[in-house]
């Protein structure tokens, strides 16, 4: 059974750091079950935490999930001087002992989430579980905690703690697996040749690992062993067999942006394309105009009574945010630098 007012399965974008009236009048007859803010959506905190109430007001949700890629590192929208700098996951992963390692891995989470919970930012695109492998595209790199499978599932499983504990929900990525892909999927196809022993054995474990997070996001990677024809978020067979099945991941499934140029097609038939059935439970439409979305919102359905479940699952895993106060927050930022070194 179906609950009231189902949002519509898609995550928009916005176009910059105040809704205009044509994004509020779509968003409030689409419905979407939430948004995503870029670099461009940030300019202060206070203009940010204005931004994100006017989103959640637009479809008259308070619990409309709202989504960053802030990692720590290159990938951050939020950035000096108005919020603090932190390392890329690969600093941590250069911790020799696991449990310092483990502890800096759930600081940095525990930072990231003091950054975002109080503009009302309640996800975030991370951890990253890839595991970078030699001659791959360096579109991962430093953003992967390690090439050691074992190693990235302890401290992306961390990390994720450290978001949690602050009331905010990880979204691990990119599930099942960037780190052996030679293009970036932003702007071609990446093609995966490995046979399906040797990414079960590296690419899929760390997400088979951390198969009980409330979230994941696909990225759009053909791999050849499993779907010669549809990249992995269009792919039933990868989505069913593989992330479902193999790896056990029964979190909400988030696609990676339908803007990459790894997909082909109008934006609306790739919309269409991730939410079909045995494909990912909500589309992620990042950039474009507002007739694109438009477009989207037309041909994306409400989300599936099982991607509901999903949902709900995964809000009822986040405690109430709590704010820390400075002198915690400071504490924790000198215990990271003490473990990795400055980063600044």
């Amino acid at each position: 059974m179906t609950t009231p007012n189902v949002p519509v399965a898609v995550i928009f974008g916005c176009t910059g750091p105040v809704l205009t009236e044509a994004e509020r009048a779509l968003f409030a007859a689409a419905n979407p079950l939430g948004f995503i803010l870029f670099k461009r959506n940030c300019e202060t905190p206070e203009q940010v935490m204005a931004l994100t109430a006017a989103l959640r007001d637009s479809v008259g949700r308070p619990d409309a999930p709202i989504m960053i890629d802030q990692e720590g590192g290159r990938v951050a929208r939020l950035r000096p001087p108005h919020w603090p700098s932190l390392p890329p996951a690969g600093r941590i992963g250069a911790i020799a002992d696991d449990d310092l390692a483990k502890e800096a891995a759930w600081l940095h989470g525990r930072l990231l989430a003091a950054t975002l919970a109080p503009l009302g930012i309640d996800m975030d695109c991370a951890p990253v579980a890839d595991v970078p492998q030699a001659g791959a595209h360096d579109v991962i790199g430093d953003r992967a905690f390690s090439r050691d499978p074992v190693r990235v599932a302890l401290l992306a499983g961390a990390q994720a703690d450290g978001l949690l504990a602050g009331g905010v929900l990880p979204i691990v990525k990119h599930l099942p697996g960037h780190g052996r892909a030679t293009a970036d999927s932003h702007k071609e196809l990446p093609t995966v040749t490995a046979d399906l022993a040797t990414l079960e054995a590296v690419d899929f474990a760390p997400f088979k690992a951390l198969a009980d997070q409330p979230a994941g996001m696909v990225a759009h990677i053909l791999f050849t062993a499993v779907d010669a024809e549809r990249p992995s978020s269009i792919s039933p067979a990868v989505i069913t067999k593989i992330v479902r099945g193999l790896i056990g991941f029964d979190g909400l499934l988030f696609s990676d942006d339908l803007d990459m140029q790894a997909l082909s097609g109008t934006v609306a038939e790739r919309a269409a394309a991730v939410v079909a059935d045995g494909c990912c439970d909500v589309a992620l439409h990042c950039n474009g105009t507002v007739e694109d979305r438009t477009a989207v919102a037309a041909v994306v359905p409400r989300l599936s009574e099982r991607a509901q479940e999903r949902w709900a699952r995964a809000q009822a895993r986040r405690p109430g945010a709590t704010a820390a106060d400075a002198a915690t927050v400071a504490a924790w930022r000198a215990r990271l630098i003490d473990l990795v070194g400055n980063w600044d």
